[in-house]
């Protein structure tokens, strides 16, 4: 018999990247009474990450729960980023509806109408809460017949376009019901959580089924699955089979050696869990995202939605430069090779494959963020390796044709910056599709750009806007071929030989174009120590030393004024490499350099090639 379980809620917080979705939690978790009076606090409290915490951005998704009035309310929060959109998909078949947050200036993004699609498409109802009402120049009004048309373009029902709207403030901690009226806590959002989600129903008598739709990782237990028990009821010590909708061979026999469940930020361990709770089960080696853990007398897998297809790779190899290994704990392939087969283990959006070279593995993922995150953490971790420019994943149709993963990007700029944009979007075989002010002086742009056009623009866009634009994207879908795309205009500074640079030399070179290393640094041949002003390689000693000469002269000794040398982020030396260079990557230094090291075999290459 179905049966609705009233004393438990279950649900998604969505919204585009920074529109305050983990800083609502936090209040929805103070307000409720999960940490103590004096407890201290920490912003952002679900960001665990160091790299979530120091880049402001949710990567992964994060289940916490809260008790009001006595019913428990289970709340993922998950990122904004469409790079992170494979966690989103999934998170949304474990709840039974969304709190969509909109910021009441910025209004709909990209990535709002992405996460709200996926949730509309599973049927899953609404509650609209604009954010940062407190903001000077909010305009909640519009922002709520921005959200209504996007209910309409997306071909929302009469139900859906019936959704509640809050208002609320996160970082103040307040909500109301109408957009001038002054909220003082958030039991408005709380109340209509209760009376507009959904209760989660099932049959708690049924065969055992509990869908996994995230796995967290931990050193210490290996593999955790965390899912909602859809029919039946899950015990410790119970035998189950694993069973998977995509992969019809799968039926693994198991047991259930430990169970939790989600109270505030803790897991709390539980004998049993039934319909609508959602639990965490540790001690399966084998569970992956998408298997169905049921009775063996009657094993039904639950249908899941295959995870976004990535569009962008990159070959990580090991690290062979003149330099290698000298600053890494984990240098060799084995390494490398364990690490990157160990991320899949909580990364659905991530393929590995291994290369015909036993040194080099292929990469792909999302996008450059995604991928950018992954090489961060494996530094952090003390890994040593080279990374190659990231390519785009080509595909081809039934007729034969290439085609290429196309975005769609929004940009918000100052209006005297919009034409050199435009100018440069469109080099990079972008088409205009829309443009309209949005107040405040910034006009909206509106592309749909190939991936690769957009592989290498971010740092020259953040320049060209002198840090004013707001770019974002979001993946369309394969398209034609547009034709070849000219990346980098200018060429690279080389260092003729290897050494440590000094200040004579770097003198000289400085001339030439931007230099990335200072004086006292380690460099070798082949490596790229700056970048030219004009378009063709130049090979510069900057390690050579002033000869002596026993005349002197008055002005011999001024001391030679170096100009200050460009230090290039991760995200800034991924975008500048070119085709024939990689980066090499160990905890201390970021270092470019070219695939053939050696000057006259480069040569020869690049004859042949040509």
């Amino acid at each position: 018999m179905i049966i609705k379980r009233e004393d438990v809620r279950n649900i998604a917080i969505i919204a585009h990247v920074d529109h305050g979705k983990t800083t609502l939690v936090d209040e929805l978790l103070k307000q409720s009474g999960v940490f103590r009076e004096n407890q201290e606090v920490a912003e952002r409290i679900m960001d665990s990450g160091d790299i979530e915490r120091e880049r402001g951005i949710t990567i992964l998704s994060k289940n916490t729960a809260i008790t009001y009035n006595g019913s428990k309310i289970n709340i993922i929060d998950t990122p904004g980023h469409a790079d992170f959109g494979g966690e989103v998909e999934r998170v949304l078949k474990m709840v039974n509806g969304v709190v969509l947050v909109v910021d009441a200036f910025e209004g709909v993004m990209p990535q709002t109408k992405f996460v709200l699609k996926k949730a509309l498409e599973l049927d899953l109802p609404v509650i609209a809460c604009i954010n940062k009402i407190d903001r000077p120049e909010a305009r909640p009004e519009e922002v709520v017949d921005e959200i209504l048309e996007l209910f309409i373009d997306l071909d929302a029902n009469e139900e859906q376009l019936d959704c509640p709207f809050i208002f609320a403030s996160a970082k103040d901690g307040v909500a109301s019901y109408h957009a001038d009226e002054p909220g003082k806590d958030m039991v408005p959002l709380f109340d209509t959580i209760m009376d507009y989600i959904p209760a989660p129903e099932g049959d708690p008598d049924a065969d055992t089924q509990v869908l996994i739709s995230t796995i967290d990782y931990n050193e210490y237990v290996g593999r955790i699955g965390v899912g909602k028990v859809d029919n039946g009821t899950i015990k410790v010590n119970q035998d189950v089979v694993i069973v998977n909708a995509h992969d019809q061979d799968k039926c693994t026999k198991v047991k259930i050696s430990k169970l939790y469940e989600f109270d505030g930020l803790k897991k709390v361990e539980v004998p049993e869990a039934t319909i609508g709770a959602i639990v965490a089960i540790s001690g399966i080696s084998d569970i992956h995202i998408g298997d169905t853990l049921c009775s063996p007398e009657h094993p039904v897998a639950i249908p899941f939605q295959k995870i976004s297809e990535p569009t962008i790779a990159m070959h990580f190899m090991v690290n062979d430069s003149p330099l290698a290994g000298q600053e890494g704990k984990f240098v060799t392939s084995r390494h490398l090779r364990e690490r990157l087969f160990r991320e899949l283990n909580s990364d659905v959006s991530l393929r590995v494959e291994e290369t015909d070279n036993t040194d080099s593995f292929k990469v792909s993922g999302r996008g450059e963020l995604h991928l950018s995150v992954l090489i961060e953490n494996m530094r952090r971790e003390g890994y040593e390796f080279a990374v190659s420019k990231a390519e785009v994943l080509y595909k081809t149709n039934e007729r034969n044709q290439r085609l290429e993963p196309m975005e769609r990007a929004y940009i918000d700029v100052p209006e005297e910056f919009s034409g050199s944009v435009i100018e440069k979007l469109s080099n990079r075989k972008g088409e205009l599709q829309g443009m309209g002010a949005i107040g405040g002086g910034y006009t909206r742009l509106e592309f749909l750009i190939p991936s690769r056009g957009l592989i290498g623009y971010r740092g020259e866009f953040l320049t060209d806007t002198k840090g004013n634009g707001i770019l974002n994207t979001v993946f369309e879908e394969y398209g034609p071929y547009k034709g070849d795309i000219a990346y980098r205009k200018q060429g690279s500074l080389i260092a003729f030989e290897s050494g440590e640079t000094v200040t004579y030399g770097l003198f000289n070179a400085q001339d030439r174009g931007t230099l990335f290393v200072g004086p006292g640094q380690k460099v070798y041949a082949g490596m790229i120590i700056g970048q030219n002003g004009k378009a063709e390689d130049i090979e510069l000693n900057v390690c050579k030393t002033k000869h002596l000469t026993n005349t002197r002269s008055s002005s011999a000794d001024d001391a030679l004024k170096l100009v200050p040398p460009k230090i290039l982020s991760l995200e800034e030396a991924l975008e500048f490499i070119d085709t024939d260079e990689l980066l090499e990557i160990t905890p201390k230094n970021l270092r470019i350099r070219k695939k053939i090291l050696d000057s006259t075999q480069r040569f020869r290459a690049k004859k042949n090639a040509n």
